[in-house]
């Protein structure tokens, strides 16, 4: 026999056992719902109900006297699994399973599924879309930016494992005027080709152009307030800051600078050049069009090669330009006006989110407090250009014609341009996609001791990071396994590196910052990828040694706590995958690789498995041993951590 989810059928056991004994104890009440949870330590047993305190009240008996009489009651000799049932504390009653028969079902079950162990299917796949990473085109990924992406193809992958039709969406923002500011550099330098990875080069052209642009508005202004002190002065302390920045970034990039500084100089007014190209690049002028697919291609070349090391991939490439080019967001715009939430101010025409929120009843719905006033959106600028928010509606309602739920993936900073999106959809009729739209929101990244400024050019890029990374985890494996050949030791590196960095981004619960230290993420000894995967390695080493399959195991015969608690470990996987998927709880899968690993490590330093007392406790410890490798594989592949069988 074998089950994809071991203790559900343990739980369906209880849940049966108990009913029959409440309708032949209790015969004239209603027969309540029963619900089973697993109790903290197994001397209690691993299932226990407080059904007794409620049904207590209804029919005014003790709590203790009714778990004495149902737990009596209970016939468990047509049930597999039940060991025994008894009363408990103060009116529970605990269920004991069977060690050795759940044993046999869990080991059977991993051996048999194997990689598919543990990932249950819904009974209600869906179309779903998850978009994620969506980092706009200007410069390379940075380390800050880097938890989306590892964040969003776990989110992935633990759904398409659960049954769900997946697909994985990048949003290119390619629309604004930062998208026409490294444009507007790019075509200045003649479209050079790059002399280094693309998106490295892009965003060292996006930095130095927005430093010599901006430079040249402020002095315009500050011509201009020349009348004006307080005007005057602000102008000034702004311009000290970007002549600042214009030092360091002549002082690192100074033949890239100095170029763009003379091209530049020759335009009277490269803001308004800027702003003519962003104009026409959402006009559809083609020339416009050509020039900023241009830089943005070459920029996303760099991306899906970075995102392409850590194991993410996309199956669609949304351009955010598409949705301006065709009529989907004057669409939007038509229908919003037709409702009573626009309102035009000083030229700039605006969403009444609060209003829609009042009038549909929306605010407890999404928990709002009735004194929460949400503000407006500014959907169209008063120079007819739309707003990133107006384009998002479109491509909402666009991504809701091809799936039945939306995931975003998009930091909580932008939970209020998030909240008002779905306020929108409201207000445009599409209340059903609304309720199925979800913001996964997340904190940020930091790193002790260092201020991250795209202004400055100051960022941490992913690429950096994950060299380094590999180099230290190089370094480590070097001074652990000097025999190995250098080949191994770079393969070792590389997915140690890796496996560490996508680790470290999700280990950590969605709500809290990451504090990215070395210590914390290279870290052999606990909670870290490179943890779990020598703790993998070790399991694997233990099963190629001992060169057999264990045969004929006697499971009674892992009679130890620790022994015990490690079986309910693996029986409670596919609980714990089902839970962390259906509530999009990515950190959880990370904690539980975490767990096994300890609880592993421990039994491995107490207990032999190669050289146990006799034969047969030695099989059942080695098939103990392989269905932990299983699982601790299969939870390290959830989160894209290659599992390695040698470190």
């Amino acid at each position: 026999m074998i089950a994809q989810n071991p203790y559900e059928l343990f739980r369906a056991e209880c849940q049966t056992a108990l009913a029959a004994a409440l309708a032949k104890s209790l015969p004239d009440i209603k027969q309540p719902t029963i619900v089973l949870k697993k109790t903290p330590n197994i001397d209690y047993g691993q299932l226990a109900t407080s059904l007794c305190f409620e049904l207590a009240k209804q029919l005014k008996q003790k709590p203790t006297d009714l778990a004495k009489q149902l737990s009596d009651a209970v016939d468990k000799s047509g049930f597999d699994l039940i060991e025994k049932v008894e009363p408990a504390g103060a009116g529970y009653i605990n269920f004991y399973v069977d060690f050795a028969k759940f044993s046999a079902l869990i080991f059977t079950s991993i051996k048999e599924l194997d990689k598919s162990y543990g990932f249950v299917k819904t009974d209600q796949p869906q179309k779903i879309i998850v978009e994620h990473t969506s980092v706009n085109p200007l410069h390379p990924i940075h380390i800050g930016q880097a938890r989306n992406p590892t964040i969003g193809d776990t989110i992935a992958r633990i759904l398409q494992l659960r049954g769900h039709n997946v697909s994985r969406h990048y949003y290119i923002d390619d629309v604004g005027r930062q998208s026409s500011v490294v444009a507007y550099g790019y075509a200045k330098l003649g479209k050079p080709k790059p002399t280094e990875k693309s998106d490295h080069f892009v965003g060292k052209i996006y930095t130095v152009t927005c430093c010599i642009v901006e430079i040249n508005r402020l002095k315009k202004l500050q011509a201009k307030a020349a009348d004006n002190p307080e005007e005057l002065a602000k102008a000034n302390k702004e311009l000290d800051e970007w002549v600042s920045i214009s030092a360091e970034l002549r002082e690192k990039y100074p033949v890239l600078f100095d170029t763009l500084l003379k091209k530049i100089s020759f335009d009277d007014d490269p803001e308004g050049e800027i702003s003519r190209l962003n104009r026409g690049y959402e006009d559809g002028q083609p020339a416009a069009k050509e020039l900023i697919r241009e830089v943005s291609d070459l920029c996303l070349d760099g991306f899906r090669a970075t995102m392409q090391r850590v194991g993410v991939t996309y199956d669609s490439w949304d351009w955010e330009s598409d949705f301006v080019w065709t009529p989907q967001v004057s669409e939007v715009m038509t229908k919003l006006q037709s409702t009573p939430f626009i309102f035009n101010e000083k030229g700039v025409q605006q969403f009444n989110a609060d209003k829609a929120a009042n009038t549909l009843n929306l605010k407890a719905k999404l928990g709002l407090s009735p004194n929460n006033e949400v503000p407006p959106l500014t959907l169209v600028r008063a120079d007819g250009t739309t707003l990133y928010t107006t384009r998002d509606i479109a491509y909402t309602i666009w991504k809701f014609r091809h799936a039945e739920k939306v995931i975003n993936v998009i930091g909580m900073e932008q939970s209020l341009a998030q909240l008002q999106l779905k306020l929108a959809l409201y207000a445009l009729g599409h209340g059903k996609d609304a309720d199925n739209l979800v913001h996964f929101a997340y904190n940020l990244v930091t790193l002790p001791g260092y201020k991250m400024s795209s202004r400055r050019g100051h960022y941490i890029t992913f690429d950096e990071v994950l060299d380094e990374a590999v180099r230290r985890a190089y370094e480590e494996v070097t001074k652990r396994s000097p025999m190995l050949s250098e080949a191994e030791k770079h393969n070792i590196a590389n997915f140690v590196g890796l496996g560490a960095v996508r680790y470290a981004l999700i280990d950590v619960d969605p709500g809290k910052p990451v504090v990215f230290t070395w210590e914390r993420v290279l870290n052999f000894e606990t909670n870290s990828a490179p943890y779990v995967q020598y703790t993998h390695a070790r399991a694997c080493s233990i099963i190629r040694k001992a060169g057999r399959e264990p045969e004929n195991v006697d499971y009674g015969l892992l009679a130890e706590k620790l022994e015990k608690e490690l079986i309910l470990n693996l029986a409670n996987f596919p609980d714990m995958f089902i839970e962390a998927t259906e509530y999009l709880k990515p950190a959880m899968i990370a904690d539980y690789a975490n767990a096994l690993a300890d609880k592993f490590n421990t039994f491995y330093n107490a207990y032999p498995v190669l050289k146990a007392d006799n034969p047969k406790l030695g099989d059942a410890r080695l098939a103990l041993t392989k269905a932990i490798q299983t699982v601790m594989r299969n939870t390290l592949n959830l989160v894209g951590v290659t599992a390695p069988e040698k470190m």
